[in-house]
């Protein structure tokens, strides 16, 4: 099964119904499929075959599902990639994963040139008119290339610039058995127009929004970005009846003057991060809305467990996992815990990763006995409920965005005035998260200075808004900083 076929499958049964729309932009079904086929000519033209990588730098805009399934249907890979990522980020991906390609958004041409300077990459822009008028130029390769469930599909990565870079392999399997279990657990049907808030080429909103999306023969209708008022206006104007979000966006629409009546909405769903009880219950007071917290990784495809209507919600928890999938809470042997008891949460079933690419010695670490080990701790109730306590990894989620610590750390570390530095998460009551950076220092510098040399070394959303200085930072008796201690110190000063 290539994922390309459900795209295929559904234009031949609903080909005049719509299936993306961006404001006045639309395309049906049949235009989707017409034009990935197209897509795919086009890259075969360029000699990318079977098992090449394409990388993908687009926002959320209906060129992207274009070129998505248009990579997918000649059986290559497409590597999705953040549009906001600077040079150096983009260099590390494409350096790892080597793709034939970079299509990306003609607003970001010089970074993702300057990214893939001295690489066999070559770039193609996808200028809005433009490339458009170039594929109607083109035949369509009709097409699909056949793929096996495990062929690797798509390529996501969740690590920094420095050191490796860790690509999840997701194959053709994970995608599709995902986007099929969210569509059925949701009802997803021809009726649903679903909100495509959630950036696309994330795993989140890939399987939820997207390939969900096409797998029910719903409607997708795109935000570039999200703002509370403007995602209003789309709800009402497009008859939403689906909302999928992180925690920040619901905490956004309920400081929000005009949200009023959000009665269309038939179901939300937020993932992401641990939702704050107290939005919970303020979305359900303020708009009669239940909002079903559920709960993944990107190397879960994503969805691994998710609250569902009348009595499969428990308020506070990730849920049960999903049709197909187990998960457990295993203590530091890989032994199961009692129930109630804290563990790092496990999970085994079709959305489990292929691997890291190439990195054999990580999918070994991460992957044991048939379980993927999250690093997240965790406990379950009698009922099979999950609760997520607490992250074991260093990972800051800052507005639904990921932050690897050690990332900004080596930029930092890059500042011939930092002598150590130690980044964390503090409390935030509308990100959930901020970024913030304890440093000692070789010669002084100031915080804003700082500030301004990650920034320009990384994605907008990584740097760190607080910075402070330290004469030591606390250790550990083998020599390792205790983010546990500044994190302390920093949420008391």
């Amino acid at each position: 099964m290539n994922l390309a076929d459900r795209l295929h499958t559904a234009a031949d049964r609903l080909g005049g119904r719509t299936v993306v729309t961006l404001d006045d932009e639309a395309l049906t079904y049949g235009a989707l499929d017409l034009m990935s086929a197209r897509v795919a000519a086009l890259l075969r033209r360029r000699g990318i075959g079977v098992g090449d990588r394409v990388a993908v730098m687009l926002p959320n805009v209906p060129e992207f599902a274009v070129v998505y399934y248009g990579v997918l249907r000649i059986g290559a890979v497409v590597v999705p990639l953040d549009p906001l990522l600077r040079r150096r980020e983009i260099a590390a991906y494409v350096g790892d994963c080597g793709p034939r390609l970079l299509i990306a958004w003609h607003a970001f041409a010089e970074t993702a040139e300057a990214g893939t300077a001295g690489t066999l990459t070559d770039c193609f822009f996808v200028v809005p008119g433009e490339f458009q008028r170039l594929l109607r130029r083109l035949a369509a390769d009709l097409d699909v290339t056949p793929r096996a469930d495990g062929e690797t599909a798509v390529i996501h990565y969740t690590s920094g610039t420095t050191g490796r870079a860790k690509g999840i392999e997701l194959t053709h399997g994970n995608l599709g058995g995902n986007a099929a279990a969210v569509a059925r657990m949701h009802a997803l049907g021809v009726d649903d127009v679903v909100l495509g808030a959630l950036p696309l080429y994330h795993a989140f909103g890939q399987t939820c929004s997207l390939n969900a999306t096409v797998q029910a023969g719903a409607r997708l209708t795109l935000l570039r970005r999200f703002e509370a008022g403007r995602a209003l206006e789309v709800i009402r104007r497009d008859g939403v009846t689906v909302f999928q979000g992180v925690p920040t966006m619901y905490i956004a629409l309920l400081d929000h003057p005009g949200a009023s009546d959000l009665s269309l909405l038939r179901i939300l769903v937020s993932g992401g991060a641990a939702l704050p009880l107290d939005v919970l219950r303020a979305f359900q007071t303020r708009f009669g809305c239940s909002i079903m917290e559920g709960y993944g990784l990107s190397e879960t495809s994503p969805v691994a467990s998710s609250n569902r209507g009348r009595n499969g919600t428990r308020p506070g928890s990730i849920g049960r996992p999903i049709k197909d999938v187990e998960m457990k809470v295993v203590d530091e042997d890989d032994g199961d815990v009692p129930t109630g008891h804290i563990g790092e949460i496990v999970i085994r079933g079709p959305n489990v990763m292929k691997g890291y690419w190439n990195n054999p010695a990580a999918t070994a670490e991460a992957i044991r006995d048939g379980w993927f080990h999250t690093g997240d701790l965790g406990r379950v109730d009698d009922d099979g409920f999950f609760f997520l306590v607490d992250r074991r990894r260093d990972v800051i989620i800052r507005g639904g965005y990921t932050v690897y610590p050690r990332e900004v750390e080596e930029v930092l570390y890059e500042h011939p005035a930092v002598r150590q530095a130690a980044v964390i998460g503090v409390p935030h009551p509308e990100l959930g998260e901020e970024i913030a950076a304890v440093v000692t220092l070789r010669t002084p510098v100031e915080a804003d200075e700082l500030q301004a040399f990650v920034k320009e070394r990384v994605a907008a959303y990584k740097y760190p808004r607080h910075v402070s200085f330290a004469d030591e930072l606390p250790m550990s008796p083998t020599g390792k900083i205790l983010k546990r201690a500044i994190g302390t110190l920093t949420r008391h000063r």
